[in-house]
């Protein structure tokens, strides 16, 4: 395999992240606002807003995780990852005006969650949005741990070292805005993925015909393009997972509140067609590995992408390659700053520490950018562990299904107690961590009733994706034709596929719990109070209190 030398690969990750930082100087302000730096003011337009989306949806997972798909299920495995990916972003548009709406002047999912039930479930989301970032943090910098160690003597620590100080430079100067700026620079970059690199590896192979050759050499399932084996194990589970990315991210929620609200549904469209073309494209790669018998350099999925490239391709064709790379993962990376210091600036600082004296914009704004350096540091520690990526991607996204249907029946059911939200988070992770760790026997009665409660989650995903576009009624019959057909085929099949039915049973658990908690009270919430308790922090005035939240 081809590999650079010191001097080129440090010589080209300082014009990257020098050119990007010098980038960020342009839109740097004298005197940052704490709007600007967490959301640029609720105006970003419809081009960058959509460059943003997709180039921070399209993150180091993209090109790894895709490409492993690839190499392990075959011809359908990058539709699965590509596919649901993309249906994810369009997915989170209706419900996202539903946030812009009851909160115009928000910043954090948190904070509207903070002013519909109190501390507690607004802490739950915010705990959960920061061991998302972090991890999300940690996939990024071990890509690009993986690649600089494959494409250069270079050593894998250094890789992580040298992105964690490059995304951290650029970003730490104007937050949010920096982050949207540079993301329509390297989205453009991202193009050239599918013009260049793509068809550049598939003819140094020797073109199609040595792939269709190839195909002979696959199992069955891997040559079927409707792979129950495909479906099973990555589809489902990544569909499954992705949602709840969709909600809980708050790297997607950011941007619903930054951009500029008539634009949100064209921006989300055009992200969601931009992702799938790319991510897909991607995916090719691990398949062109597979039919030609390519094994993983040291047996690590994480390589195979800069192997494929670096055995192939020309050293220019290697050096866009690897510039391209750095740009996908930095572009999530600075989102991931920018989300976990949003989270600290206005769910922790904002909504539970200063909320009795005040809030003080200038402390705000240490509190933010001291959250991104100690994330960077937190995030190179954790990328030590090397950790495969793909597994971590479905793990985080199960995690977060739990908290699905309590958000968003939220912010449109007004019988939703905060005891309710909390509750049914909790009992949901329980069982996830139950069942996808197999604290207890799964057989007999104990996976039948895991079963059950995975076909109400599987319900609850395909009700409440209908219910987004088509309505409250359509969404109910959508969700009680899911639930019967999961009551006659998936009970006694399903706990063969553990990843899938523990991700399925943290939307079920939450989703019971969280309706039978509910009608338990009488109590009802008047949606109006939210826009008036949440509101820009460089305005303290117009802010109401927050104290006696009624549910």
């Amino acid at each position: 395999m081809f590999q650079f030398s010191t001097l080129t690969i440090i010589l080209l990750l300082l014009t990257f992240y020098g050119g990007t930082y010098l980038l960020s100087l342009l839109i740097k302000k004298d005197e940052e606002t704490t709007s600007g730096f967490m959301v640029a003011g609720h105006n970003v337009g419809f081009g960058m807003g959509a460059a943003s989306m997709t180039a921070t949806w399209i993150w180091a997972a993209s090109f790894y995780a895709a490409a492993t798909s690839g190499y392990k299920y075959g011809v359908s495995g990058p539709i699965h990852y590509g596919f649901w990916g993309a249906l994810m972003i369009l997915f989170i548009y209706p419900f996202g005006m539903r946030f812009r709406e009851l909160a115009p002047n928000g910043h954090t999912l948190g904070e509207l969650i903070h002013a519909r039930h109190g501390s507690s479930s607004q802490l739950i989301l915010a705990i959960s949005n920061l061991m998302g970032s972090l991890i999300s943090l940690m996939v990024n910098f071990t890509a690009a741990g993986a690649l600089v160690s494959v494409l250069s003597p270079l050593s894998f620590q250094t890789g992580v070292i040298i992105a964690g100080v490059g995304v951290l430079s650029y970003t730490l100067t104007s937050g949010f805005r920096a982050s949207v700026f540079t993301d329509f620079a390297q989205l453009v970059a991202l193009m050239a993925i599918g013009v260049i690199i793509i068809p550049a590896v598939l003819f140094s192979m020797g073109g199609p015909s040595v792939v269709v050759s190839g195909l002979s050499n696959l199992t069955l399932q891997q040559q079927d393009f409707f792979s129950s084996e495909a479906f099973f194990q990555q589809g489902a589970p990544y569909f499954v997972a992705v949602l709840a990315y969709a909600i809980g991210n708050q790297t997607i929620t950011q941007r619903l509140f930054a951009i500029d609200k008539s634009k949100i549904k064209a921006t989300f469209i055009t992200a969601t067609v931009g992702y799938a073309g790319i991510v897909i494209g991607l995916g090719m790669i691990g398949l062109m590995a597979l039919t030609i018998g390519i094994e993983p350099l040291n047996g690590n999925m994480n390589n195979l992408i800069p192997q494929m490239v670096s055995t192939y391709l020309h050293p220019v064709f290697i050096a866009l390659f690897f510039i391209l790379v750095i740009g996908a993962l930095s572009s999530t990376a600075d989102s991931d700053l920018s989300a976990l210091s949003a989270i600290m600036m206005a769910d922790i600082y904002g909504k539970n520490i200063a909320k009795k004296g005040g809030v003080n914009p200038k402390t705000m704004m240490l509190v933010g950018r001291g959250t991104m350096i100690v994330a960077t540091a937190a995030g190179l520690i954790f990328a030590s562990f090397k950790l495969d990526i793909l597994v971590m991607l479905v793990f985080v996204g199960a995690l977060w299904g739990a908290i699905v249907f309590p958000v968003i029946a939220s912010v449109f059911w007004d019988r939703v107690t905060n005891t309710a939200f909390t509750s049914a988070v909790i009992v949901g992770l329980i069982l996830f961590c139950v069942a996808r760790f197999e604290l207890l026997p799964i057989s007999g009665m104990t996976a039948l009733f895991f079963e059950i409660l995975a076909s109400v989650g599987a319900a609850v995903v395909i009700g409440l994706m209908v219910f987004g576009f088509l309505g409250r009624k359509m969404g109910l019959a959508a969700a009680a034709l899911t639930l019967l057909l999961m009551l006659v085929f998936a009970t006694g099949f399903l706990r063969q596929y553990m990843v899938l039915l523990a991700s399925l049973t943290a939307y079920g658990a939450s989703t019971v719990v969280c309706i039978i908690i509910s009608l338990m009270s009488n109590e009802r919430f008047d949606f109006n109070l939210i826009q008036q308790r949440v509101g820009d922090y460089d305005q303290k005035a117009s802010i109401a209190p927050t104290t006696n939240v009624q549910n």
